[in-house]
């Protein structure tokens, strides 16, 4: 990818699967040093949790986020020791959810070591939150977000929660809420002309009022931590703008939880900012997917997977 300026993108829950970071430690020692350093950290073996499985245990939020973390900088640090030229050209980082922590750690506002104890805090926090109640999340593929909210207010009760909550790109939006009201939303959206809903396997409805009880607990854990300037700007979920203020970074990522994930947004901010062209770090291509949706002809590129 031959561009002046890039933009680093790293993945959200959602994109992990079993075998994630084998080739990266099989191939690098930077990236097998990292798994080790994240082992001490977290008290278990994660790299035998990430190659191995189980994948029920893997999916578990507590343990995919820390795991989802510790890949991305493992393929940044790979990037940064044998392709250096490449990250020279990284002038801002993004990143879907819990990805967000993975870009503000490349962009120096975390040390990795703290970054591992904040996201494994922000996941049990989430893990907690999401087993007080039964919800979830689910893709809506092929409907328009305006006429998507319509039919989340229709069909949710007075009770529950329901919402767009990923505005990943133009026609792939998940909603988050109550797993009653998105099991209503499936067949009403399809027949109101969505092409498919797909549930996506998180453990609740991230990104609404349902991940209240979280935020307290996470506020906690970004006071204790340091987080610096960044070298770099951060876009943030929140509000889709740049940040390098530790301030704002840190009380946009307690934020960040309880409200919508702006990724499209995000991404035109930075294409509209003079970013040329993105680097998805990490595991799988579901970024990549969404950047297709939102600028067909923007140079993409991944690395991390074979």
């Amino acid at each position: 990818m031959d561009v002046n300026s890039a933009g680093i993108l790293f993945p959200g829950q959602g994109a992990q699967g079993v075998g994630m970071g084998r080739w990266l430690c099989e191939t690098y020692p930077i990236a097998n040093e990292t798994f080790a350093e994240a082992g001490e950290v977290l008290g278990y073996d994660l790299t035998d949790l990430c190659q191995n499985g189980p994948s029920e245990k893997l999916d578990a939020t507590e343990f995919c986020q820390p795991a989802l973390f510790t890949v991305g900088i493992a393929a940044a640090r790979v990037l940064a020791a044998e392709h250096p030229e490449r990250v020279e050209r990284i002038s801002a980082s993004a990143g879907l959810s819990l990805g967000e922590y993975t870009a503000v750690c490349f962009a120096g506002g975390l040390e990795f070591a703290d970054g591992l104890k904040l996201v494994q805090r922000r996941g049990q926090a989430m893990q907690s939150a999401s087993d007080a109640v039964r919800s979830g999340m689910a893709s809506v593929i092929g409907m328009e977000l305006e006429k998507l909210q319509a039919l989340c207010d229709e069909v949710r009760q007075d009770d529950e929660v329901l919402r767009p909550a990923n505005l990943l790109c133009p026609g792939n939006i998940a909603v988050s809420g109550h797993l009653t009201a998105i099991e209503r939303l499936q067949p009403a959206a399809v027949e109101a002309g969505a092409m498919k809903v797909v549930p996506l396997s998180v453990a609740g409805a991230f990104h609404t009022s349902l991940m209240a009880p979280a935020v307290e607990s996470l506020q906690q854990a970004l006071a204790e931590i340091p987080l610096c300037d960044t070298r770099i700007p951060v876009y943030s979920n929140v509000d889709a703008a740049p940040h390098q203020s530790a301030d704002e970074i840190r009380d946009l990522l307690s934020r960040q939880v309880t409200e919508p994930v702006m990724w499209e947004a995000s991404i035109r901010r930075m294409i509209a900012d003079g970013i040329e062209g993105f680097l998805e770090a990490g595991t799988g291509r579901v970024l990549r997917g969404t950047l297709k949706r939102i600028q067909r002809k923007i140079p993409t590129d991944g690395f991390g997977d074979q």
